[in-house]
């Protein structure tokens, strides 16, 4: 069950005089206006960071002001709070402080900060701050904790899961992924005797029986905080696990925005056949780059089994894979084989269990004529010295011809997808820096309308003629590998420095973090090393509101079938952690392009300030552009225009509806407005004390402190 969403209900008189706000003429109606905005009070440090990085990334408003700046906003009455219309406005629906208080002894916007909390029952979140009686919390020394906690396992206490972070099983596991770093210092202590102060995550205290407290919620004076005591950044597993609740609780579950968790994986050359990784050679013979001739390509292609396989493993993970498909593979193996292709036709007979993608036909660079003649490769030139391209004809025909070929095997296809071998046809550095001009027209002729591309080239989406790209994570297992020991003893010769025989790649290219210390075994490399490695990677983008799909190749899921471990590694460690309310979400490309698509106008919009949205007691507002797709998180039994808002997701109801030109009037439920026994009354602004010395610099992971840096986010404003 989640929190009830509290509305105080105060006198307008009460709230101008609390408030310091102009009088005017008084609204009938005593509730106040809430808009929908949080203010992220930032020190520069990365906890703040990450909340707000969280915020941006499912476009909920906030505004940002930084302490660290000269000439920033202050903040005072005025600041966060006026009238419309005669009604007193909240200017923000949340607050989000470095810790408890950030402000020098008695500080008027500390002051003004609870003046206002209190008034409009706005809830705070301190994002990363001491143990101590001020926050709730005893201090540390007696008898608590202070220290690191990489690698420990905390857990969500019952309050928790039936509050704001229900949509965990219970685990909140602590990364340790370099024991020669810190990466996580935290507090540990127990709520102080007498305090209203509710745990919702909880550890262990090392040498201790009890446990210590690292996320809790402090009711005094009127006022509630949501007390972390551990230091975090966006990327860290432990935060990414807790930033929804984190945002629920101090929206009260109404917001602007959604999050979801994703989990899509495209399997490329299905039908075809890929060439296999040579050890002596360092290369891949029949690749462009691996010219000798005196060794002949050794393919690698999945069997009837491999899909019998599949189709078993996606029946127990419940997740649907992609299969970008090339017809003139199944064709060419016939020719070669009187006729019989066993792997095609067992893909036939079950083609119904995957979802397909129009791959080419044969497989061919869309690019330039590819000059082999030397290493690496070169564009071909004509006689002036211009570049040779594919023409638009034989590009058209390698997406039309494969078209047919799947429609008359009854390949249940989209036919506005497309996803070109080696992603060609678009720029690929250094060689070809400019798309193939035949490409968008030879796209338009066939109506795609979503273009597949490599994401660690080109992370953003572009439009291709009328095509926009969907930008793919590729996973480090590696298409020219069947066998796990293949896998590694490429990875070794990529990853480690000359003096140990690999290629040096790592040692040109200093900033690259997968460089190893010592070639991996290449008996238990692969389990040992590269799987925990791509598992923590790819749940990485899962648990960041990441729709973007991961690709592997049908080589992956032949011979040893080395995919299977590193996908098991993210669905079973995902189910782990999560309730059933809260599944992976596995949509198609076309769903993903489109997915992207509407975050990207709505972020824009905001930035234009294009979205204002308020609340009234039981009724949100939004006011937007007519025909924006407008995205909300609410609670459950919220309606529009009478019908059901949203789809139910991790204890909520989300999704887009489309402004119209009018404002969109949410109505919630009422269980979700009734105020509760214990609603703040108003009250004088309470002294705060001073603030304690806050945690030595020298603590924290260097890698965390690095992150503050993180060029600011989109989807909101900075007063500062």
């Amino acid at each position: 069950m989640k929190r009830t969403i509290r509305t105080t209900v105060v006198t307008v008189g009460a709230l101008i005089a609390a408030l310091g706000l102009p009088a005017g003429a008084a609204h009938a109606d005593p509730t106040p206006r809430i808009d929908l905005r949080v203010l992220v009070v930032s020190d520069g440090g990365p906890s703040t960071d990450a909340i707000a990085a969280e915020l941006a990334a499912a476009g909920t408003p906030y505004t940002e002001v930084d302490l660290t700046r000269s000439g920033r906003a202050v903040i005072d009455a005025r600041f966060l709070a006026d009238t419309v219309d005669g009604r007193p406005r909240a200017r923000f629906q949340a607050v989000v402080l470095p810790n408890d208080n950030p402000f020098p002894a008695g500080s008027a916007e500390m002051a003004a900060l609870a003046a206002y909390e209190r008034t409009y029952d706005i809830p705070q979140v301190d994002a990363y701050t001491y143990a101590r009686p001020e926050a709730g919390l005893q201090d540390p020394v007696l008898g608590g904790y202070a220290g690191s906690l990489d690698g420990k396992e905390a857990q969500v206490t019952a309050a928790g899961k039936s509050g704001p972070f229900g949509y965990l099983d219970g685990a909140v596991p602590f990364e340790d992924n370099d024991t020669a770093v810190g990466e996580s210092y935290a507090y540990l202590s127990k709520p102080v005797a007498g305090a209203d102060f509710t745990p919702y995550v909880e550890a262990a205290i090392p040498g201790r029986s009890g446990k210590g407290t690292l996320v809790g919620e402090y009711r005094h004076d009127g006022r509630r905080e949501l007390v972390v005591t551990f230091v975090y950044n966006r990327y860290q597993q432990q935060f990414r696990l807790l930033a929804r609740g984190i945002v629920e609780w101090m929206t009260d579950g109404v917001h602007l925005g959604a999050s979801r968790n994703y989990f899509s994986v495209h399997v490329d050359d299905v039908f075809a056949a890929d060439d296999r990784w040579n050890s002596a050679l360092n290369c891949t013979p029949g690749d462009v780059d691996c010219a000798d001739p005196d060794v002949t390509p050794d393919p690698i292609r999945m069997t009837a089994a491999d899909v019998d396989h599949a189709v078993a493993w996606q029946n127990g993970k419940n997740l649907t894979l992609d299969f970008a498909y090339n017809g003139a593979g199944s064709v060419d193996h016939r020719t070669d084989n009187n006729g019989v292709d066993a792997l095609a036709d067992r893909l036939i007979a079950r083609r119904g269990e995957f979802r397909w993608i129009n791959h080419t036909y044969s497989h061919p660079f869309l690019g330039c004529v590819q000059d082999v003649s030397v290493v690496p490769w070169k564009c071909a030139t004509n006689a002036d010295g211009s570049t040779r391209w594919m023409s638009r004809d034989d590009i058209s025909d390698e997406i039309a011809l494969n078209r047919v070929w799947g429609l008359v095997a009854g390949l249940p296809l989209k036919n506005d997808e497309l996803v070109t071998g080696e992603h060609s046809g678009m720029k690929v550095l250094p060689q070809q820096p400019e798309d193939n001009p035949n490409l968008a027209p030879a796209l338009d002729d066939n109506d795609i309308a979503w273009l597949g591309s490599d994401n660690s080239r080109e992370p953003a989406q572009r439009p291709v003629g009328g095509a926009t790209t969907v930008p793919r994570y590729p996973m480090n297992v590696f298409y020219n590998a069947g066998r796990a020991a293949e896998q590694v003893d490429e990875y070794n010769w990529i990853y480690t420095s000359r003096a140990q025989g690999g290629s040096g790649i790592c040692e040109d290219n200093p900033d690259t973090t997968t460089c190893l210390t010592a070639p991996l075994d290449t008996a238990t490399g692969y389990a040992d090393h590269i799987v925990p490695l791509e598992t923590r990677i790819a749940l990485g983008h899962v648990l960041s509101n990441d729709p973007k799909p991961h690709f592997i190749h049908q080589s992956n899921l032949a011979e040893d079938r080395i995919a299977y471990p590193v996908l098991d590694g993210v669905l079973d460690g995902y189910a782990a952690l999560f309730a059933e309310d809260t599944p992976v979400v596995n949509p198609r490309m076309r769903d993903i392009g489109a997915e992207l698509e509407r975050r990207a106008d709505w972020q824009a919009a905001l930035r234009a300030g294009d979205v204002t949205a308020h609340r009234i007691g039981g009724t949100v507002r939004v006011d937007a552009p007519a025909g924006l797709a407008v995205t909300a998180t609410l609670p459950t039994g919220t309606t529009l225009g009478g019908t059901a808002f949203g789809e139910a997701y991790a204890g909520a109801v989300s999704g887009w509806v489309p402004a119209a030109g009018t404002p969109l009037a949410f109505t919630l439920p009422a269980s979700a407005t009734a105020p509760a026994a214990d609603d703040a009354t108003e009250a004088a602004p309470a002294t705060r004390p001073a603030p304690r010395t806050r945690v030595p610099a020298g603590v924290t992971d260097p890698r965390t402190r690095a992150a503050a840096g993180i060029t600011e986010p989109v989807g909101h404003t900075s007063d500062g």
